[in-house]
C-alpha cells in the first residue's frame, strides 16, 4: 500500500515520511511541559511542518513507562484546541491525535484530525466505532501490558511473530467493520512492553512484523533504546534517533515518528536516493 487516506488528505507513502511529535503533556519522557500552552503547541507544530513533517502527532496523555492516566476531560482540554489551531495554521499537514479514548477521537476528528494514533489499537470500548464513523486513518500499535506495567518483565517466545499476530487480529477487526486497507498503518510498538533485545529483533525483522504488507509506522525517537545504546540522556539523542530512523526506513518503515524533524527529513531523503525512490 503506497498511499494513506486521512479524511480529505491522502499521503504518498512511496517514500518514507516523517511524523512530527507535538506533546501537550506535563510528563512526557522527553519534552514534557514544553508545549502545554495552546499557542506554543501550535507554533511548535507549524515549525515542524515547515521542517518537512507530513504528519503532526498531538498527544495529550503520556504513554511513557509508569505514566499515570488522565481523565477524558483533561485530555480534551489539552488536545482539541491544538488540533483546531493547527488545522488553520498548518493546512498542508495531516493532523494526528495520539489517544485511546473514543470521546477524544470523536472530538479531535470533528476539530480536524485526519489520523488516530492509538497505542491500544482501538481496543478500548467504543474506539473502533468512533473510527468507523469517520473517514479518518488509524495507526494500530502493539503494546504488551499497559504504560503502568509494560516494562516490568516483558516476555515473548518469538517477539516478531507475536507482534505480527496481534496486529493481524486488530487489522481484521478494522477491516470487518468496514475500514479500508488504505486507511490503516501498523506500529510494532518499540519500547511498549519490550526489552532492548526485543526492540533490536523487531528492527532487524521489521517487514516481517507487518500483516498483509500494510505500511509500518515506527517510533524510536529519543527512546530508551537510544539511551541504552549511546549512554545519552533523553534531550541529547538526536544522532542516535536519526541513525535508528535510517535503519527503520531501510528495513521498510513508511512513517517515522520524530522529535527532531529537520534532521530526520534530511536523513530520509538520503535513504530514498540510496534505494532509488
Amino acid at each position: 500500500m503506497s498511499i494513506l487516506r486521512c479524511g480529505a488528505k491522502t499521503l504518498d507513502l512511496s517514500r518514507p515520511i516523517v511524523m512530527g511529535v507535538v506533546n501537550v503533556t506535563p510528563d512526557s519522557f522527553s519534552d514534557g511541559g514544553r508545549f502545554l500552552p495552546v499557542g506554543v503547541a501550535v507554533e511548535h507544530g507549524v515549525r515542524l511542518a515547515g521542517e518537512g513533517a507530513a504528519i503532526l502527532d498531538i498527544g495529550g496523555e503520556s504513554t511513557r513507562p509508569g505514566a499515570a492516566p488522565v481523565s477524558v476531560e483533561e485530555e480534551l482540554r489539552r488536545v482539541v484546541p491544538v488540533v483546531a489551531g493547527l488545522k488553520k495554521a498548518a493546512p498542508g499537514a495531516v493532523i494526528s491525535v495520539d489517544t485511546s479514548k473514543p470521546e477524544v477521537m470523536r472530538r479531535a476528528i470533528a476539530a480536524g484530525a485526519g489520523l488516530i494514533n492509538d497505542v491500544r489499537a482501538l481496543g478500548e470500548p467504543g474506539a473502533l466505532e468512533a473510527l468507523v464513523a469517520s473517514d479518518c486513518a488509524v495507526c494500530l500499535m502493539h503494546m504488551q501490558g499497559d504504560p503502568q506495567t509494560m516494562q516490568r518483565s516483558p516476555g515473548y517466545v518469538d517477539v516478531v511473530k507475536e507482534v505480527k499476530a496481534y496486529l493481524q487480529e486488530r487489522v481484521q477487526r478494522c477491516r470487518a467493520a468496514g475500514v479500508s486497507a488504505d486507511r490503516i498503518l501498523v506500529d510494532p510498538g518499540f519500547g511498549f512492553g519490550k526489552t532492548l533485545e526485543h526492540n533490536l529483533e523487531l528492527l532487524r525483522h521489521l517487514k516481517d512484523s507487518s500483516p498483509d504488507g500494510l505500511p509500518l509506522l515506527v517510533g524510536l525517537s529519543r527512546k530508551s533504546i537510544v539511551g541504552t545504546l549511546t549512554g545519552r540522556p533523553s534531550g541529547d539523542r538526536v544522532y542516535g534517533s536519526v541513525a535508528l530512523a535510517v535503519v527503520a526506513a531501510l528495513n521498510g518503515a513508511r512513517v517515522v515518528r520524530a522529535h527532531d524533524v529537520a534532521a530526520t527529513v534530511d536523513a530520509l531523503k538520503i535513504v530514498s536516493a540510496f534505494v532509488g525512490r
